[in-house]
C-alpha cells in the first residue's frame, strides 16, 4: 500500500505528532473535543456531558476475543475501555462504564503503559473503545508510547458522535475507524440518546473517516490493517433506520463498506422505560435487515462476506 505502518509513526518521526497532542490538548479549555461544546474547562478537572475532566478514565484493558474476526485474528483485539460517553444511550449494555463512568483516572503516562501493556500481550491492535471524549488524552499518551516502542496499529471504536476537529488531529494516527452508526433519525437520536442531529454529525464524521483511510483493507493473514469497519445495531421496530442507513453507507461512502450488521441487542440499563425499546428485535426483523443491506448493495462484512 506504501504508507508506512502503523500510519502515526511517520507523524512521530517528522514531531507532528507532538504537535497533534499539543492542540489536541488546547481543546480542553475551554472544552470543544465533541461535537456537545460544553465549554467546561477540563485542564482544571471540571466535568461537562461526558463526566470526565483532565485524566481519561480506563475502565479494563487487554485482549478481547468478542470483536469481529478481522480485529481480534489469532491473538486478540487489545481493548482499552474508556469509561464516560458523550452519548446517553438508554439501552446501553455497558451502562456501568459509559454513563456511570467507573473507571480510574490515569495520567498519560500511565496510559502509556497501559498501551504498551497491550502491545506486549501480543494482540493485533490497540482497540480504542469510546475514545471521543479523550482524543486529546490518547494523543498525549500515544507519543508517550511510541517513544519507548509502541507500535500496533490503532483502532478508533467510536458511537460516531464526533467532531470534525477532533477528527482532523487525528489524521494519519488512526489506522482503523471503526464506528457504529446508530440512528438515521435525528429524532431516536434525542429520544434514546440525548443528543441532537445524531444522523448529521455521525454522517458527516464518517464520511471524514472514510477519506482519511478508506474501505478496509486485510493483511494475508486476513487481519484488518487500515480502512472503516461500519458496525449497525438493529433497533427492535425498525427504529434504527437500518434501510436509510445502508443507503447512506452505500451510495455515500462505498459499496465496498465493511459493515457489521448486528443482532445483539437486548434491553438494558433504562431501555424497559421505553416500551418500544424492552424486547430485542424478533427473526423476522433481523432478517429484514440483512435483505435492507444487501439490496442497498452491501457485500462485505457480519454477515455478509470477506
Amino acid at each position: 500500500m506504501g504508507e508506512t505502518y502503523p500510519s502515526y509513526l511517520e507523524l512521530y518521526r517528522s514531531n507532528e505528532l507532538s504537535a497533534r497532542a499539543e492542540r489536541a490538548h488546547a481543546l480542553l479549555s475551554p472544552c470543544r473535543v465533541c461535537p456537545r461544546g460544553c465549554k467546561v474547562d477540563r485542564l482544571a478537572d471540571e466535568k461537562g456531558e461526558c463526566q470526565v475532566g483532565r485524566y481519561a478514565l480506563v475502565s479494563s484493558h487487554g485482549p478481547h476475543f468478542g470483536e469481529e474476526p478481522v480485529l481480534r485474528g489469532r491473538r486478540g483485539s487489545g481493548t482499552v475501555f474508556f469509561a464516560g460517553c458523550n452519548l446517553h444511550c438508554v439501552y446501553c449494555q455497558n451502562y456501568d462504564i459509559s454513563q456511570l463512568a467507573h473507571g480510574r483516572p490515569v495520567h498519560p503516562a500511565v496510559l502509556a503503559q497501559v498501551f504498551l501493556q497491550v502491545q506486549e500481550l501480543g494482540c493485533h491492535n490497540l482497540n480504542l473503545v469510546t475514545p471521543t471524549h479523550v482524543v486529546p488524552q490518547i494523543l498525549e499518551a500515544l507519543v508517550l508510547a511510541v517513544e519507548q516502542g509502541f507500535r500496533l496499529p490503532l483502532v478508533y471504536n467510536t458511537s460516531s458522535y464526533d467532531s470534525l476537529i477532533a477528527l482532523e488531529l487525528l489524521d494519519g494516527v488512526v489506522d482503523i475507524y471503526m464506528p457504529d452508526l446508530k440512528y438515521a433519525d435525528d429524532g431516536n437520536g434525542l429520544k434514546y440518546s440525548d443528543v441532537r442531529s445524531y444522523s448529521r454529525v455521525a454522517g458527516r464524521a464518517i464520511k471524514e473517516m472514510h477519506r482519511q483511510v478508506g474501505d478496509l483493507v486485510t493483511d494475508s493473514g486476513g487481519v484488518a490493517r487500515r480502512g472503516l469497519l461500519i458496525r449497525h445495531l438493529v433497533l427492535p421496530g425498525g427504529l434504527a433506520g437500518t434501510e436509510r442507513v445502508m443507503r447512506f453507507i452505500a451510495q455515500e461512502l462505498s459499496p465496498d463498506s465493511y459493515v457489521n450488521l448486528m443482532g445483539q441487542y437486548r434491553p438494558e440499563y433504562r431501555a424497559f422505560q421505553h416500551p418500544e425499546l424492552a424486547r430485542p428485535p424478533s427473526h423476522e426483523e433481523l432478517t429484514e435487515a440483512l435483505e435492507l443491506a444487501l439490496e442497498a448493495g452491501i457485500h462485505r462484512g457480519i454477515p455478509f462476506g470477506p
